[in-house]
C-alpha cells in the first residue's frame, strides 16, 4: 500500500477524534461528511460532532466510574472531543455537560485549523477496495453504505431505536414549582450543586402523568422494521410499559432531592432538567427520550408541575441506529476482516454513547497512524477503559446476542485479592482506575 494518506468518513465523534489524533501523528488526513450535502432527519447543522441527543458526557469521576476514566484516557492522549468538552463546560453536578452548539462549532474549526486535514463534503456510498480508510459513520449510517457493508460482510444489518429528549426553553419554567438542585447536592461549587431544575409531582399527578403517556399518539414504525431498544436510552413510555412505577425508579426518582418550596414533604416523583447551553436560556429533560408524535408530545409534557407554560425549542423524536455485528467482523485493530485496508469505528461499532465513539475514534485514528508509519504497536492494554471497550467488541462479546454497550466495570478483568459485592465496590474500582491509568500511560509511550 503506497498511499499515506488516511480517509475518514464521518465528522462525528468518531470520525472527529480519529481524524485529529492521525493528523498529531503526522498523517495527511481526508476528511469525508455527507452533511450538509446529505442530511439526516436528527441532525440540525453541518458542523463536526455534533450532539444530536443529550448534552452530556456523562460522569468525570476518574476514580470510581468507568466513563469518567475514558475521560481521563481520552485526556491523557490529548484527544480533542475532551479538550473542546472542557472548554465548553457546563454546571452539571458530577457529571461533564456542554454547551452542545459552541462544542460542535470549535470542533469544526480545531478541524479545520489543521495543515493536514482536508475536508471533503459529499456521500462516500460504497467500501473502496484500496487506500486507508477509517468508516466512523455513526448510528445513521446512509442507506447506500449501509447496503455495501451488508454486501461485503454477508451479514445483515442489525438495528435498534434510540429517542432523542425534549429541550425546553427556560424562561417558560414556572420556578415558583421548580427549584435548583443537583441530586445529593454533587459538586465543588455552588453552580455544579444547583445545575440541574427539579419538577415534584405527587402520587396523584405522577398516576395521571403515566396514563396520560400510556395513552399519548406514538410513532409507527416502517413495515419491516423491529422495534428492539437500548436500554441506556429506552423511551419513557417504553419503560412506562414495563410497570407503572419503572419511571420512578429510572429518570423520575425522587432520592436525593428536597423541594426547597416544600422541604417538609419528599416528593413521589421527580422531572429533572439540565442546563443545555451556556447561556443558561435552555433545558433538556434529563432520561425523557420519546416515541411520542410532536402533539402528543407538548399536552404531556405539560402536565409536569412547573411546565404548563412550558415552551420546546427542541421535541422528542426516534430514529434508527444501525450497528455492526463486530465481534465476527473485526479484527482486535478494528480493521474489518475481508479487507485489512478498513477499519471502522464509533457507533457503528455498537459501543454506545459520545465517549464511548469519541474514544473508538481515538484508537481508530492512532492504530492506522501507527500502520501508516509503520510503528510496532502493542496491544492496547485490556485492562484499561479502551482496552475494555475494543475487546469487547472485537470478540469479548457474545456474538449471537450482540448488542450496543456502553464503558463499564464488568467489562474489566478482576483484580486479585479483592472481594467482591457491593461492600467491596469502592476499593475495587479505585483498583481498577489505578491500574489502567498506570497501563494506558505506558501504552501511550509506544508514540514519543
Amino acid at each position: 500500500m503506497t498511499d499515506k494518506t488516511l480517509h475518514i468518513v464521518g465528522g462525528g465523534m468518531a470520525g472527529s477524534e480519529a481524524a485529529w489524533q492521525a493528523s498529531h501523528l503526522g498523517v495527511d488526513v481526508v476528511l469525508h461528511e455527507m452533511r450538509p450535502k446529505v442530511e439526516t432527519f436528527a441532525h440540525q447543522t453541518g458542523d463536526f460532532a455534533e450532539m444530536v441527543c443529550s448534552n452530556s458526557f456523562r460522569s468525570d469521576d476518574d476514580e470510581q466510574n468507568a466513563v469518567g476514566l475514558l475521560h481521563w484516557e481520552m485526556r491523557q492522549a490529548d484527544g480533542l472531543i475532551m479538550a473542546t468538552a472542557d472548554q465548553h463546560r457546563l454546571p452539571a453536578g458530577g457529571a461533564l455537560a456542554v454547551d452542545r452548539d459552541a462544542f460542535s462549532a470549535a470542533v469544526t474549526e480545531k478541524l479545520r485549523a489543521r495543515d493536514n486535514i482536508r475536508v471533503e463534503y459529499g456521500e462516500i456510498s460504497d467500501l473502496p477496495a484500496d487506500g486507508n480508510w477509517i468508516f466512523a459513520t455513526g448510528p445513521l449510517t446512509s442507506p447506500a453504505l449501509g447496503e455495501a457493508i451488508a454486501r461485503e460482510t454477508g451479514a445483515e444489518r442489525l438495528a435498534f431505536f434510540d429517542a432523542i429528549a425534549p429541550i425546553v426553553y427556560a424562561d417558560t419554567i414556572n420556578m415558583d414549582v421548580a427549584w435548583a438542585q443537583s441530586r445529593y447536592d454533587k459538586g465543588e461549587t455552588e453552580e455544579e450543586q444547583k445545575a440541574y431544575l427539579n419538577c415534584p409531582m405527587t402520587k396523584d399527578q405522577y398516576e395521571a402523568f403515566i396514563d396520560a403517556l400510556l395513552a399519548a399518539d406514538k410513532t409507527e414504525f416502517h413495515e419491516g422494521e423491529t422495534a428492539t431498544y437500548f436500554d441506556g436510552c429506552l423511551p419513557i413510555e417504553v419503560m412506562a410499559e414495563r410497570g407503572r412505577e419503572t419511571l420512578r425508579f429510572g429518570p423520575m426518582k425522587p432520592v436525593g432531592l428536597t423541594n426547597a418550596h416544600d422541604p417538609e414533604n419528599k416528593p413521589y416523583a421527580v422531572v429533572q432538567l439540565r442546563r443545555d447551553n451556556a447561556l443558561g436560556t435552555l433545558f433538556n429533560i434529563v432520561g425523557f427520550q420519546t416515541k411520542m408524535k410532536y402533539g402528543a408530545q407538548a399536552e404531556v409534557f405539560k402536565t409536569i408541575p412547573g411546565l404548563e407554560d412550558a415552551s420546546f425549542a427542541r421535541l422528542g423524536g426516534i430514529h434508527r441506529n444501525t450497528f455492526m455485528n463486530s465481534p465476527t467482523l473485526l479484527d482486535n485493530q478494528m480493521r474489518l476482516n475481508s479487507r485489512r485496508n478498513l477499519r471502522f469505528a464509533g457507533q457503528v461499532t455498537g459501543v454506545e454513547g459520545y465517549v464511548e465513539s469519541a474514544a473508538m475514534g481515538l484508537l481508530a485514528g492512532r492504530l492506522a497512524a501507527a500502520e501508516i508509519l509503520g510503528l510496532d504497536l502493542p496491544t492496547v492494554p485490556q485492562d484499561t477503559a479502551m482496552g475494555a471497550l475494543i475487546h469487547h467488541i472485537t470478540g469479548g462479546a457474545e456474538a449471537k446476542t450482540f448488542q450496543p454497550m456502553n464503558v463499564n466495570f464488568g467489562l474489566f478483568q478482576p483484580v486479585d485479592g479483592l472481594k467482591g459485592g457491593r461492600r467491596g465496590r469502592k476499593d475495587r474500582y479505585k483498583a481498577y482506575t489505578d491500574r489502567a491509568k498506570t497501563e494506558w500511560s505506558d501504552w501511550l509511550s509506544n508514540f514519543a
